[in-house]
């Protein structure tokens, strides 16, 4: 059975109390949080704000009687009211003490396993075929990552589904550019690349100055590319054939991208997956009313009474007037299979910011649908993870400007500054462990610059910061790590624990408090879709660990008991610290 967190020990007796008080019936009881004032205790609970109302008194005399009502326990210290009703709990030390270190001994390191029993599926990266990935992908895929485990962290079951572009018009381009320029050398030496040619290749050729008509060359090859997209769609064994050939070299391509940046997808369902039953969506969703013709198209329209900031007077087209089918019609297929595949609590999908109204028109529409199918439509709820623009030294990046980074690229000058830094600082250390150190720390360094950042601001990426060693960095934190394995190790430490922790002074007391509130922290980040919330959190926490080291001494203390006290207090910060950079995708160092 897993260790209950602070939270949920005095959540348990404010229900107690609320129990014996009378006032069970009167709703639920909300968790009891950390206060974010500590000249107000430990914990706080809101609770006789949520049930004052239907008592027809003040919060505060609500508070008076739960607080009167509530049981002992060895955790608590003193119970009072601050303000119009708040509860406050100023808790033992000690005790604080030895339930920190049965929380860092259990396997989940002290998170609360909310999601139990739930299922979350999660739709981040989602790159097209036939070119390599670029920087245009790495929020997606990072914050999409680190949602999925977050969400892990938690007890929730999570699919990840990895939705490429697979389908559509696009493979039409590629048969036709593979028919009339395919350069095979090129193609043996450099798959992926020779693809990324043809498809551009085919844009330079069929593109038009602003204003101008496509000639019969260019139009010729348009209707071409049409055909070809016919073809492959109604099971052309050619096109077929082809356009498995150009999945499995973006396989490659993506696969490698992924297990450099330390991400799995449980399915990769792309647009292809839903051809088949697109049709009758369409139908499906017109034939309840949901859905009407408009001037040969099929449209979702949104009214007046919405009820959504920004989707009022738009319409979602699920059909065009050549009966084409677009990303919306296969977003409400994706919806449907999600839901009858998985039956999840929710649905999240982590794109970027321009994309805002066409998820409220499919959701809000989609939500219609099954309305209108008499379906149940309180479940999943659809969450729409948006994030802004990022930027090189203050550069947007732009295809149509030419200065898009490929990851692949990206990775390796991260390798290679990291490898710089490394050398400088541990040159003693072997070839082998200064190279393997490089590999961590540059990947670290870009997963942690971008999810440091709230995910809707636009980032501006800076080399000089992302691997700086002071500030609200990953080497910044990978060195806090590494520093408390060098002062085991110089301990002696092999199998180091952490009981018998006494946190003696206003320092030490404050880092115990400080690590028993990673559940805080890992589930604020994972209910409000902001990894830096847990980015913030450890930088914190590493933070009184800079000032622990300025205050006490650890192997040379006054005695063998405090020594030993010490010692399981900085173990227990690297179990923290060390559980935190893995939900963010960041493997913890003993050297650096």
């Amino acid at each position: 059975m897993a260790v209950q967190t602070v939270s949920e020990v005095l959540t348990t007796l404010v229900v107690r109390a609320v129990d014996k008080a009378g006032f069970s019936e009167l709703g639920a009881v909300g968790a009891v949080s950390p206060s974010s004032n500590p000249r107000f205790g430990d914990y706080q609970s809101n609770h006789a704000f949520r049930i004052n109302r239907p008592l027809r008194t003040a919060p505060k005399n609500v508070a008076d009687q739960i607080v009167s009502a509530m049981p002992e326990h060895a955790a608590v210290e003193k119970v009072d009211i601050a303000g119009n009703g708040f509860i406050n709990f100023h808790l033992d030390a000690a005790w604080l003490a030895r339930h920190l270190a049965e929380l860092v001994s259990d396997e989940n390191i002290g998170i609360e396993q909310t999601g139990t029993g739930k299922v979350v599926v999660i739709d981040y990266s989602s790159p097209n075929v036939a070119k390599r990935m670029h920087i245009g992908h790495m929020r997606s895929t990072i914050i999409g990552n680190t949602l999925h485990r977050l969400y892990e962290s938690a007890g929730w079951r999570v699919v990840a589904d990895n939705h490429i572009g697979d389908w559509g018009t696009p493979m039409g381009k590629m048969i036709v550019a593979w028919h009339e320029w395919l350069d095979a050398e090129n193609l043996a030496a450099d798959a992926i690349g020779e693809l990324e040619r043809l498809y551009v290749a085919f844009g330079d050729a069929v593109k038009t100055a602003k204003g101008e008509e496509p000639t019969a060359a260019q139009q010729a090859l348009m209707d071409r590319a049409r055909a070809e997209t016919a073809k492959l769609q109604a099971g052309d064994a050619d096109n077929r054939a082809l356009w498995e050939r150009f999945m499995e070299i973006s396989r490659v391509e993506r696969d490698g991208i992924y297990d450099r940046l330390g991400v799995k997808f449980d399915v990769t369902l792309g647009e292809s997956f839903y051809n088949d039953v697109l049709a009758d969506v369409i139908a499906g969703v017109k034939k309840t009313g949901v859905a009407e013709d408009s001037e040969g198209a099929v449209v979702i329209r949104f009214g007046t009474d919405t009820g959504v900031k920004g989707l009022k007077k738009t319409a979602l087209v699920i059909q065009k007037a050549d009966g084409a089918a677009l990303y919306g019609t296969t977003d409400l297929a994706t919806l449907d299979h999600r839901v009858a595949t998985w039956d999840p609590e929710r649905i999240i999908y982590v794109t970027d910011g321009r994309q805002q109204l066409h998820f409220k028109q499919v959701f809000y529409g989609w939500n219609q649908w099954r309305k209108a199918r008499s379906e149940e439509i309180a479940r999943p709820a659809l969450v729409h993870t948006w994030f802004g623009t990022l930027k090189i030294d203050g550069e947007i990046l732009s295809s149509r400007k030419g200065n898009v980074i490929r990851l692949s690229d990206l990775l390796d000058e991260s390798y290679r500054r990291a490898r710089v830094v490394v050398d400088e600082a541990s040159g003693q250390l072997p070839e082998a462990e200064r190279d393997r150190i490089a590999k961590v720390v540059g990947v670290a360094s870009i997963r942690y610059f971008d999810l440091s950042q709230n995910p809707t601001s636009d980032v501006n990426f800076s080399w000089d910061k992302a691997l700086a060693m002071t500030g609200n960095t990953a080497p910044y934190l990978l060195y806090a790590i590494a520093r408390i394995r060098s002062i085991q190790r110089k301990a002696g430490v092999t199998e180091p624990g952490v009981s018998g922790i006494v946190a003696e002074g206003a320092v030490e007391s404050a880092m115990v408090r400080q690590l028993l509130k990673f559940s805080a922290a890992v589930n604020k980040a994972m209910e409000s879709q902001r990894p830096n919330v847990l980015c913030d959190y450890l930088f914190e926490t590493a933070g009184l660990l800079n000032k622990f080291y300025a205050s006490s001494r650890v192997l040379d203390a006054d005695t063998e008991a405090q020594k030993l006290s010490r010692l399981a207090l900085i173990e227990a910060m690297a179990r923290v610290l060390s559980r935190g950079l893995s939900i963010l995708g960041i493997k913890a160092l003993d050297r650096m």
